[in-house]
């Protein structure tokens, strides 16, 4: 077990290139099984989540090969072997295997997935548009079992707006017999990069990126070469860090339109930032930042996925913020840890309210979430002395080669082995 360390109070310069999407790579992986050729996918980024999907394609036949971001995958040999156990558990995105598997083979075994812990996100509306399609869904002993005789086109509206969902159902309507609308459907980017795959790969899609999927199922679905997206939420973490503690980040490789609403909440705190068509130019160092308020929406609204990180900058600011994550309720657990580092925030159901502070001082604090780490993280940045941060497995699921880009925008930043008595007090704690 490793920990991070973070000597704070460095500024920071430079630019930093944003790695490929890893809420593209965990649906897009899966996708790969609906081919009858080889698909390539380009620009991966280097997270624990991409090796989990590599060996699960292997364990059930695939030919799979990992080099340098690029995943060649050659699907052809691959059966429907049941997967209750073991590594899929440990990815909440492995429900996506669900999806792509009942497409092409008409059933499957999926064991209950892992991933963060963030309160119930339950899996109702996948299993719903599953049955809309013909499936027979069962949950036996911890896995759900999927069985259909063939898959028929269906209208699903989604009583939630659910990426997951919409990116699941897609994945069993692109092969099923006639015409299948998805309403209610989420619009997020890493929605139309799936599609655009499946696309390459012959499906008939329209209306990704709005709330009506229309599908037309095909009989097969052949292989292609893809481009994944740039990673917004990984982009949007350094511009907060930018804003707390740069000089001058230049982010490279990054859509700023999928960033409208962090743009748009940097600037009201005073902070300049500047865009371009692939990058966003963060200018920090203000003497005073202005509080504002957030709530988490569904995209084009803020993510949730950067609620943590920013509730880290805005312990700087000079007033009271207030944080409403509309989305998980339970995604507070850093607040605690926040706490430790001498932060004045009070969580209030689904708020949490923030009131700057002069500084914030190193702890060893722990990640209880892959964004809590990266909250953590832009805490530690601006801290005094240094924090030592716990639970990297958390931020080694997102954050593709964290420390390396970090130190190369002037951070202080390394990691260490714990001691046996420090991973003793992790245990006991």
């Amino acid at each position: 077990m490793e920990k991070l360390n973070i000597a704070g109070g460095e500024p920071l310069r430079g630019s930093v290139h944003i790695s490929g999407a890893k809420n593209s790579a965990v649906a897009l992986i899966p996708a790969t099984i609906l081919a009858d050729s080889t698909v390539t996918i380009e620009g991966l980024p280097k997270i624990s989540d991409i090796f989990i999907l590599r060996d699960l394609l292997r364990e059930i036949g695939g030919n799979v090969h990992l080099e340098k971001g690029e995943m060649v995958v050659d699907p052809t040999p691959m059966i429907s072997m049941p997967l209750p156990n073991g590594k899929v558990k440990k990815l909440r995105a492995s429900y996506y295997l669900m999806g792509a598997m009942l497409g092409r083979f008409k059933k499957a075994v999926i064991g209950l997935p892992g991933g963060c812990h963030l309160g119930p996100r339950p899996i109702d509306q996948h299993i719903k548009g599953f049955e809309a399609l013909g499936a027979e869904v069962t949950n036996e002993q911890g896995a759900i079992y999927l069985r259909a005789e063939k898959l028929v086109g269906a209208r699903i509206y989604l009583d939630v707006v659910s990426v997951g969902a919409t990116i699941n159902i897609m994945l069993a309507a692109v092969m099923a017999e006639g015409k299948t609308i998805i309403e209610n459907a989420a619009k997020e980017p890493e929605i139309i990069d799936v599609a655009t795959l499946l696309a390459n790969m012959g499906a008939k899609i329209k209306g990704a990126g709005t709330d009506v999927i229309r599908i037309e199922g095909v009989k097969s679905l052949h292989g292609c070469r893809h481009a994944i997206i740039p990673d917004r939420i990984e982009a949007g973490t350094f511009m907060i860090a930018g804003a707390a503690m740069g000089k001058e980040v230049l982010i490279d490789n990054v859509i700023p339109t999928h960033l409208e609403s962090l743009i748009a909440k940097i600037r009201e705190m005073g902070i300049r930032i500047e865009t371009s068509n692939d990058q966003v130019l963060v200018i920090g160092g203000q003497k005073e930042i202005k509080p504002v308020d957030i709530k988490t929406l569904v995209y084009p609204g803020f993510p949730t996925d950067l609620q943590q990180p920013m509730t880290a900058l805005l312990t700087k600011a000079r007033g009271t913020s207030v944080v409403t994550d509309t989305v998980y309720s339970a995604r507070f657990k850093h607040v605690d840890e926040l706490r430790r580092m001498g932060s004045d925030i009070k969580v209030e159901g689904r708020s949490a309210i923030i009131t700057g502070t002069k500084s914030l001082q190193s702890a060893k604090v722990k990640a209880s979430d892959l964004r809590a780490g990266a909250c953590l993280v832009v805490a530690g940045l601006i801290a005094d002395g240094v924090t030592e941060i716990t639970g990297l497995e958390h931020i080694d699921r997102g954050y593709s080669n964290l420390e390396e880009k970090l130190t190369r925008l002037g951070a202080a930043v390394w990691r260490e082995k714990l001691s046996q008595e420090e991973i003793e007090q992790l245990q006991n704690s």
